[in-house]
Formats: C-alpha cells, sequence, structure tokens
C-alpha cells in the first residue's frame, strides 16, 4: 500500500493551495480517508475526513469553512482544498487511509499513511 502526497508549497496569507494524495494497492473505494498534519514541535492533529462515497465529511473547527476534502474513487485519489490559508496552517500535510469505511478523527483508527508533504504560508 502506498499513499502519495503532492501540491504543498509556499503560499502568501490569504491564498489557496490544493493537496492531493494518490493511492495505489488497497482498495480505496472501500474506506475512508483523512487528512492530518503536524507543525513543528506539535502532535499531528486532525483536519478532515471523508467517506468512501464522499457523501460524508468533518472537519477541525479551525480549517471548517476554509478547507475542503473530496475524492475521485476512479483516481484513487483524496484532495483537499485550503482557501484563506493563515500562517497557523503551515504544517506537514498528511494523508491517511482506512480498510474499513467509517470517519474518524484519531491517527489510530487509521491504517496506513503517506509520507506528508509540506504547506508553509507566510505572513
Amino acid at each position: 500500500v502506498q499513499l502519495v502526497e503532492s501540491g504543498g508549497g509556499l503560499v502568501q496569507a490569504g491564498g489557496s493551495l490544493r493537496v492531493s494524495c494518490a493511492a495505489s494497492g488497497l482498495t480505496f473505494s472501500s474506506g475512508a480517508m483523512a487528512w492530518f498534519r503536524q507543525a513543528p514541535g506539535k502532535v499531528r492533529e486532525f483536519v478532515s475526513t471523508i467517506s468512501w462515497s464522499g457523501g460524508t465529511a468533518y472537519y477541525a473547527d479551525s480549517v471548517k469553512g476554509r478547507f475542503t476534502i473530496s475524492r475521485d474513487n476512479a483516481k484513487n485519489t483524496v484532495y483537499l482544498q485550503m482557501n484563506s490559508l493563515k500562517p497557523e496552517d503551515t504544517a506537514i500535510y498528511y494523508c491517511a487511509a482506512k480498510v474499513r469505511d467509517g470517519t474518524a478523527n484519531s491517527p489510530n483508527s487509521y491504517d496506513y499513511w503517506g509520507q506528508g508533504t509540506q504547506v508553509t504560508v507566510s505572513s
């Protein structure tokens, strides 16, 4: 199983980025997917999760209304569209996959992880 994130980078505050996560080696359409992030010196925190069908999504309060998670099961890819970015959004963003459906906000609920992609928001 491999999860490969892409799309991170440097952006000014107020700007937008879309990060992607391409999955291989698992039945992508059967499990929930999520994004977590980890800033330097901080614990990994939940950002957003989406059900296998894409019909259910949840967000951390800190990103609600600014970030949108989506998935394309035909492409085995999950996306995180990030708008109105703030310096406090700076972190490494990780993609995570569950073998079974059922959204969750705990890292311990996820079976597979990507290597992460750096997002830096300058003020």
